[in-house]
């Protein structure tokens, strides 16, 4: 590995951490004390270390990060807790991201550079451009992330970001990350792609790029620090493509049920800590009850929590409402 003794146990314990906040998340959808679901089991082994060597912070000195609905294990690495992404599964006003508006997984942290989650796919692809020319602009390290999945590929605002960001003399330090199940919702990659590496579409625009195995951790980690080393230093654009599994289908509206046959990344992980002599099978256990028993314990403090008031519907749609020219509807005048 890569990394120190402890470093593999830290990221043991958040990737069971994300894994244990989904599976609550998919049966709070299951017992209708949620909408809908969506999310990132299985990916787990890539988002983790992401999110450890992500520069995080507010502004242009860090990274801006434009992030798509199955990025939850980064966010916890960054330190969202898991109780609020519970309160946006129930819906709460108590839900920072967006007060109750959204479905679960849609972050937005202005403290951290998290652009709004969007439910469109690739839209990020189209707003990522926007801070990769701002941080072209001011220059230092931060660099700007966007993530998105395989089948987003096949849509225009990949190319877009592709051509924007590689422009001779005006390229952008833009590190592009696809994520590949191989599926787009219920449409098998075969069916929209060429079966060749996503990655190999970089060369057309003289980017460099990389296909890595996202289920490993020490892999990931080490294509992560090794892509944002090029793109902070060398200010320009990367495109990594990671294989990763959908441990649960696309979303509820698929069942989210268990998906057999697909590679896990912690399994994968604690056989090699286990091997290690790191940590063993009563560690596991731990880390697992731990966090299964806050989850819990989130549930059910959320679910005494109020939900949003009907007149507070049209806030945080203008910058200040009161300089809006649309006006109140009459049956909602404060």
């Amino acid at each position: 590995m890569p990394f120190s003794k402890e470093k593999q146990i830290k990221i043991h314990d958040l990737m069971v951490k994300a894994r244990l906040l989904e599976e609550r998340l998919i049966k709070m959808n299951k017992s209708g004390l949620g909408f809908f679901w969506i999310g990132g089991a299985g990916e787990e082994a890539f988002h983790v270390p992401l999110g450890m060597l992500i520069k995080k912070g507010e502004g242009l000195d860090y990274d801006f990060l434009h992030f798509h609905y199955r990025q939850s294990a980064t966010l916890l690495t960054l330190g969202v807790e898991m109780i609020d992404v519970i309160r946006q599964m129930h819906n709460t006003a108590a839900d920072p991201y967006s007060g109750g508006r959204n479905f679960v997984n849609h972050f937005a942290v202005k403290k951290w550079n998290v652009v709004n989650v969007t439910s469109p796919i690739e839209v990020q692809l189209a707003t990522c451009i926007g801070t990769g020319v701002a941080h072209r602009r001011h220059g230092g390290e931060g660099i700007t992330i966007v993530t998105g999945g395989d089948a987003g590929t096949a849509e225009g605002e990949f190319a877009s970001a592709l051509g924007w960001a590689s422009r001779k003399d005006r390229e952008l330090p833009i590190l592009n990350i696809v994520t590949d199940n191989r599926y787009g919702i219920s449409t098998p990659f075969a069916e929209v792609h060429c079966d060749r590496p996503i990655a190999e579409r970089g060369r057309a625009f003289g980017i460099e790029s990389a296909t890595i195995n996202g289920n490993d951790v020490a892999e990931s980690y080490a294509a992560i620090e090794k892509a944002m080393a090029y793109v902070r230093k060398k200010r320009k654009p990367y495109l990594l493509e990671v294989k990763v599994s959908r441990l649960y289908g696309h979303s509820s509206a698929s069942g989210a049920n268990w998906v057999e046959g697909e590679v896990d990344g912690i399994v994968e992980f604690e056989k090699k800590l286990k091997n290690a002599k790191i940590l063993g099978e009563d560690d596991f256990k731990k880390v697992r009850e731990k966090y299964e028993q806050e989850s819990i314990e989130a549930v059910k403090k959320v679910l005494k929590e109020p939900k949003p008031k009907p007149e507070v519907i049209f806030e945080h749609i203008f910058a200040d409402r009161k300089d809006a020219e649309i006006p109140w509807p009459p049956w909602l005048k404060k």
